[in-house]
């Protein structure tokens, strides 16, 4: 701070439309609150009901708590910039974003893989899952994703804060991310850039490749089942949690991948826009709700409520 002479950041949002705001703003209100709503009901849901106290569930928890963050650290900023003329975030608002951010960004990566590897000791070894993934299992995994998270959010935002800004101060986008950001800076990032693609080739594209791995598996293992209905619908699930992990990982790994002098701003939002909004709001449906215990347990919570 002291090296820094900008003491707010201008947010351009994700469009410079002015005819599109009113639309733009109700589009993503609508997101933001099934997001919202959604894992705050997979979190209440999960502890309410202790038969939901497994391994599974309990990283299904952790997932909602992850996209709650996530979510919950962008979307009021921007939906509050859209009504308002005030654009501006203070300097210590934007590294907040930023660390928030960077830590749901590798806490959810992290139990993507764990929630895979999970998926593959109970289908491929049914026998040995209770053993293997026992709750000290599931603590012990967990330490890991919030150790990965919180080094990673640390480290990055540390990186930022040895820069300058003394020039523009205006991000062409809809919140504090690392790529607008080193395009600002005036002091050199290449230290910057190489920690990002360091953890870009770690994280991204060692966690999408593990959990690709064990959903290999577990399709080889799905393909021995003999009656065609079982092979429907397990097929049905993991192709539609694949798609959601795709979505996730390649916007993610095609962001941070290349450096910030090739960081074309109309683009790279949207892209932003499917890890940041449309990914947590998948969660919840793909994950949780379409799960008969899961949905056994919300029909108690509402009961519960009802009475």
């Amino acid at each position: 701070m002291n090296h820094s002479t900008v003491t707010e950041f201008l947010i351009v949002g994700l469009t410079k439309r002015p005819d599109l705001q009113a639309i733009l703003f109700l589009v993503l209100l609508a997101i933001y609150l099934v997001a919202f709503l959604g894992n705050t009901l997979i979190v209440v849901v999960i502890i309410h009901n202790s038969t939901l106290h497994t391994p599974m569930y309990i990283l299904l928890l952790a997932l909602a708590v992850v996209d709650i963050i996530c979510t919950s650290s962008i979307m009021p900023k921007v939906l509050g910039t859209m009504l308002t003329s005030a654009k501006t975030i203070s300097y210590g608002g934007c590294l907040s974003q930023l660390f928030f951010f960077t830590w749901s960004l590798g806490a959810e990566m992290v139990l993507f893989t764990t929630m895979a590897y999970d998926r593959y000791m109970a289908i491929c070894h049914p026998l040995h899952y209770n053993a293997t993934m026992s709750r000290h299992t599931c603590v012990a995994l967990l330490g890991v994703v919030m150790t990965v998270a919180t080094t990673n959010a640390w480290v990055h935002t540390g990186l930022i804060l040895r820069l300058t800004f003394c020039g523009p101060n205006i991000i062409d986008h809809f919140f504090c991310e690392i790529p607008p950001l080193l395009a600002l800076s005036c002091s050199p990032v290449r230290v910057n850039e190489v920690m990002v693609y360091i953890a870009d080739i770690v994280l991204a594209i060692g966690d999408f490749s593990l959990t690709c791995v064990s959903y290999g598996f577990i399709i080889a293992a799905i393909l021995r089942i003999r009656t065609v209905e079982g092979k429907r619908k397990a097929f049905s699930t993991c192709s539609s949690h694949l798609i959601v992990v795709s979505l996730y990982y390649s916007p993610v790994i095609y962001t941070y991948i290349h450096p910030a002098s090739s960081y074309t701003f109309e683009k790279d939002k949207m892209v932003a826009a499917l890890y940041t909004v449309v990914t947590p709001t998948l969660n919840p449906i793909v994950y949780s709700f379409r799960n008969k215990e899961m949905q056994a347990g919300i029909r108690k919570v509402f009961a519960f409520l009802t009475h």
